[in-house]
């Protein structure tokens, strides 16, 4: 007999309970927030509008179905099932945050706060949520397959990431390796650069944009759903040991962007979660390219 599907809410803290838990009480946090001339109200009102959602939520859940809940800070430790359906109660990011821990369940999106939120990634209302379970639950359910990078190390530790994948110095120091395509014949560069981000068409309105329209480059950005990532290398520092020739390009499926690390210590961390990434040493490879694993996102 197989299991009933499990209905798993993702969420995080409000900016409201981050105060309580920094101040201890509401009179103090309203307090901290008048002396930087904000009002408590604002906050609170937010907080009560995502309570209330995940509450609706909630209740819209099958009676026969399991449910559970996950904060974003406990993301990589909980364990997802096969017959899972995750919903994100929340903000944009909070899908991208979640997405790196998925194989292939489906994600329903769902908007705390209209008007606040972009709306691409959370585009439904708590309102919504019992049709949307029934229908993520079935095999005929309608979803968007984004695209998603990942980053493979030489030692197996592998990373997902659906907005980007950047690679660089744990802290303000210049990263340096070996960069070049996936192949061995490819001729490789040396680079002494701030990093390397490799995005997909979903992150392709965040910060992969912000480097497109910096470089005004002519390379077309992917839609979400594209098999196709860029890739630019931010800041790289010509020297007579170092090139600036290979500075940003273009994956398809099946092709791969190769990094050597040439310096004691690089990081590697998707979607902006910094505490949950690889990290690499001197001579160790990583290989960049997309996913054979895509988000599967309720529409």
């Amino acid at each position: 007999m197989s299991l009933a599907p499990r209905a798993v809410l993702v969420h995080r803290t409000t900016e409201y309970e981050d105060l309580l838990a920094r101040h201890g009480t509401h009179g103090q946090a309203a307090f901290f927030l008048s002396s930087r001339g904000r009002s408590i109200d604002e906050v609170a009102r937010r907080h009560r509008h995502t309570r209330q959602a995940l509450a609706d939520v909630a209740a819209a859940v099958p009676l026969q179905w399991r449910q559970s809940r996950v904060e974003r800070v406990d993301l990589d430790r909980f364990l997802f099932a096969p017959e899972d359906v995750v919903v994100v109660v929340g903000q944009d990011g909070l899908v991208a945050n979640v997405a790196k821990y998925l194989s292939g369940q489906p994600v329903v999106g769902i908007d705390t706060d209209p008007g606040r939120n972009p709306g691409v990634l959370v585009r439904h209302r708590p309102s919504d949520a019992a049709g949307l379970l029934r229908a993520a639950a079935s095999p005929a359910g309608a979803v968007d397959e984004l695209t998603m990078v990942e980053a493979v190390a030489d030692d197996t530790q592998r990373l997902l990431a659906l907005n980007e994948i950047y690679l660089g110095p744990p802290g303000h120091q210049t990263a340096r390796y070996r960069i070049g395509p996936d192949s061995p014949a490819a001729a490789t560069e040396p680079q002494a650069s701030s990093g390397v981000l490799v995005g997909t068409g979903t992150g392709a309105t965040g910060w992969l944009r912000s480097l497109w329209q910096e470089r005004r480059s002519a390379l077309p950005l992917p839609a979400p759903t594209d098999p196709r990532l860029l890739w630019f290398v931010r800041e790289a520092w010509p020297s007579p040991a170092t090139g600036t020739s290979l500075v940003a390009g273009e994956l398809g499926r099946g092709q791969g962007l190769r990094l050597t690390v040439e310096s004691d210590r690089v990081v590697v961390f998707g979607d902006g979660m910094e505490t949950d990434a690889l990290d690499l040493t001197w001579g160790q490879t990583v290989r960049l390219g997309i996913s054979a694993t895509s988000l599967r996102l309720t529409v």
